[in-house]
């Protein structure tokens, strides 16, 4: 598999990002390795808190939470998804599906050898973590999902049925149709430009070009273009995944923000469906676009840390 690693000084210097990068790797799955980038912050024998980032962005989405997550007694593990951050970059769209991306993180688990892992997961973070529960749900704790979803076919439960009736429209509304053209049809635009316009409040130039920096030219953006097409893909899969979801009797919090256009609808879904939401304090993150953690990052940390104190 060719791909393209970023030059380590596009990450010297960035707003508000001071972690040491720790790597390992992983199977590309066509007989290579590729190496995956994560930070690890706070004593190793504290509770795992795992955030996972979507797309375009990476870990310096969590930069805010970090800090505070770490100061409440806990360890974080922050990757970046192949194809993102410091992660190595394939060049070809075809090399990235939602399968491999679940295994690479898997493969961060296993060889970190997590386990009772609190998941922090938003975006495409939800659609390769809830996977990860459902598949491996004794390495799980808890969970916090915020403005994420895990799409499926509608299975003959019927509050499945009602639940995703919302799903099966999503890529026709305003907000993800026209992301989704826009990925895919011009020929060129930035993580920076995008991450903006996910979000409600406004980022300093500083932040939009740390967003960028994991990307020197459009060549590094394989991963990123790909994305938007692979939503619905796996969805039998995703499917099966359900099953196991609606049976997780463990703490499962919802944290979606008020000002998403994209999945403020699909709020509802996880406390219908998963009998670990229930009693749970769910919340809505007030003046948070869908890229929450960068427009509220310290109040989903509070919100986190209390979750993890009270369960």
């Amino acid at each position: 598999m060719k791909y393209l690693r970023t030059p380590d000084d596009r990450f010297a210097h960035l707003d508000g990002y001071h972690f040491e990068p720790h790597y390992l790797m992983v199977d590309d799955m066509e007989g290579g390795q590729l190496r995956l980038h994560y930070i690890d912050e706070g004593s190793p024998d504290a509770p795992v808190v795992l955030m996972l980032h979507g797309e375009p962005s990476w870990s310096y989405l969590y930069r805010k939470m970090i800090p505070i997550v770490v100061k409440a007694g806990y360890r974080v593990i922050a990757p970046d998804l192949i194809g993102f951050g410091r992660s190595d970059k394939p060049t070809e769209q075809q090399d990235y599906t939602h399968v491999r991306h679940i295994q690479w993180i898997g493969s961060v688990l296993t060889q970190l050898r997590l386990k009772d892992i609190t998941l922090v997961c938003q975006d495409w973070g939800g659609l390769i973590g809830l996977r990860l529960v459902a598949e491996r749900p004794d390495d799980f704790a808890r969970v916090l999902a915020a403005n994420t979803m895990l799409p499926a076919f509608p299975m003959n439960n019927p509050e499945l049925k009602q639940a995703f009736s919302s799903w099966q429209k999503l890529r026709t509304t305003v907000g993800f149709g026209a992301w989704y053209s826009f990925s895919q049809l011009h020929p060129s635009w930035s993580a920076g430009f995008i991450i903006q316009m996910g979000t409600a409040l406004k980022m300093s130039a500083a932040v939009k070009a740390a967003y960028n920096a994991p990307y020197p030219s459009q060549a590094y953006m394989a991963g990123a273009r790909v994305f938007p097409r692979l939503v619905p893909s796996d969805m039998r899969n995703n499917a099966h995944a359900w099953k196991q979801l609606m049976q997780w009797q463990k703490p499962f919090l919802c944290a979606f923000s008020d000002k998403d256009p994209i999945m403020s609808s699909m709020a509802g879904i996880f406390p219908a469906l998963i009998p670990g939401c229930a009693g749970q304090a769910h919340t809505t993150i007030r003046n948070g676009g869908h890229f929450l953690q960068e427009d509220q990052g310290e109040q989903l940390a509070q919100t986190l840390v209390k979750f993890m104190a009270t369960t």
